[in-house]
């Protein structure tokens, strides 16, 4: 079944710190039309073994999930002798969770499973917790929301080291840099794709937590003035160097939180490249990814930190690692906001607010990822340039709150 990986030719910036980050369930080979078929031979080149992404695999023994403890471990949690020898591929690594494909042995890739674990270094224990990512997306099977299904949550760390979970692998088209060839070339198509995202984005907002037993997934009182004090802790603990301007953007948001309208299930990082898209249909999400930061809160949070990944046309934002946004046919922020609020029915009235909060966020981020490079504990990573973008986002986040430039 054909699927899509592309990337941007410039470097990426992640919030997470992970540079060309892979999510779970992207399927490694290239788009193929309707009709046709993709081989075995177009999932690699000639230079050798590569890895999700297209670049040469890291390791040849996934470091954090042995094949020898994976397979006989699913056969019996699975119920299925089949498992018992597998091959395991790492498709995502660094500071963000780790996703493997788990395929038995001589099994398609349509058999394979995908398998989430924190990193396997020093972690924050919040940011990496399996339970709570394998709890929210069992809980919104079923519901209008496009998630894998769940197959086995292990909280037993003496297996590999640290809890883990095993969900279904989704076959889709995953867009990171650019569009692939062939693929939503119209303008309408790529109007369908924004207006897919938005749509799916305000039906998780709709969902009733209690109703789908997540009534104790966070404590969303309070939940914007936290998440300001949180950051503010954040960037606080991990100075790169005096930035008055960041310190002025948190004292005015603090001051200005605005009242929170209701609230409901947050992503917490919902984007275009945290989605799997239909290879047949561009407009039809097939599945909602990387749920690790969600919690119960304020959904405009939600489309504050869409609108940090969304450049329009003639934007050259430090905050954007993809510009597929800013071509023919994707709608604006504006025409983002506006469809969102006829669909959930919400008052965007202090949107810039989220907006500025959601840069400050990011800019908070990145500057923890130049602290840990600069103590060395982003070995491998190439963090170049980051410093420099810091600035820049911060005078976004306070162009979107002060001049409602969102």
């Amino acid at each position: 079944m054909p699927g899509v990986l592309v990337r941007a030719g410039l470097p990426a910036l992640r919030v997470d710190g992970v540079r060309d980050r892979q999510p779970p369930n992207a399927v490694r080979a290239r788009f193929v039309p309707a009709g046709s078929r993709a081989t075995h031979r177009a999932r690699g080149r000639a230079s050798g073994r590569r890895s999700g992404r297209g670049y040469p695999a890291a390791v040849a023994t996934p470091v954090g999930a042995d094949p020898t403890v994976v397979g006989p471990y699913l056969a019996r949690a699975l119920g299925d002798q089949r498992w018992q020898e597998v091959t395991v591929e790492l498709i995502a690594a660094g500071m963000s969770n780790l996703t493997y494909v788990v395929t038995p042995q001589g099994g398609s890739p349509d058999d394979a499973v995908i398998l989430r674990r924190p990193p396997t270094g020093a972690v924050l224990a919040t940011a990496h917790d399996m339970a709570r990512e394998h709890r929210v997306i069992s809980a919104l099977d079923g519901t209008a929301v496009p998630v894998p299904r769940t197959l086995h949550m292990c909280t037993d760390e003496s297996v590999l080291g640290a809890p883990f979970y095993v969900m279904e692998r989704v076959v889709g088209v995953h867009v990171v840099g650019t569009l692939p060839e062939g693929y939503a070339d119209e303008p309408e198509q790529r109007r369908a794709i924004g207006d897919g995202l938005v749509d799916v984005l305000a039906d998780l907002h709709s969902v009733d937590p209690a109703a789908v037993g997540l009534a104790d997934f966070g404590r969303p009182e309070g939940f914007a003035a936290r998440q300001v004090r949180r950051w503010t802790k954040q960037w606080d603990a991990t100075r790169d160097r005096d930035r008055p301007n960041l310190d002025a953007l948190a004292a005015r948001l603090a001051e200005t939180v605005p009242t929170t309208q209701r609230s409901g299930i947050v992503h917490g990082d919902y984007r275009l490249d945290n989605c799997l898209l239909d290879p047949q249909t561009p407009g039809r999400i097939k599945a909602v990814l990387d749920w690790e930061m969600s919690t119960l809160g304020d959904p405009l949070t939600d489309i504050g930190m869409m609108f940090v990944y969304w450049p329009e046309a003639g934007e050259d934002r430090a905050s954007a690692a993809s510009g597929v946004t800013a071509l023919p046919g994707f709608p604006t922020r504006r025409e983002v906001a506006e469809r969102y609020a006829q669909r959930s029915g919400a008052d965007l009235s202090e949107l810039n607010w989220y907006v500025g909060f959601a840069f400050f966020k990011f800019a908070a981020i990145v500057a923890g990822i130049v602290a840990r490079s600069a103590a060395g504990a982003m070995a491998g990573k190439n963090t170049s340039g980051y410093a420099e973008r810091i600035d820049p986002v911060v005078e976004l986040g306070r162009a979107a709150l002060e001049d409602g430039a969102i």
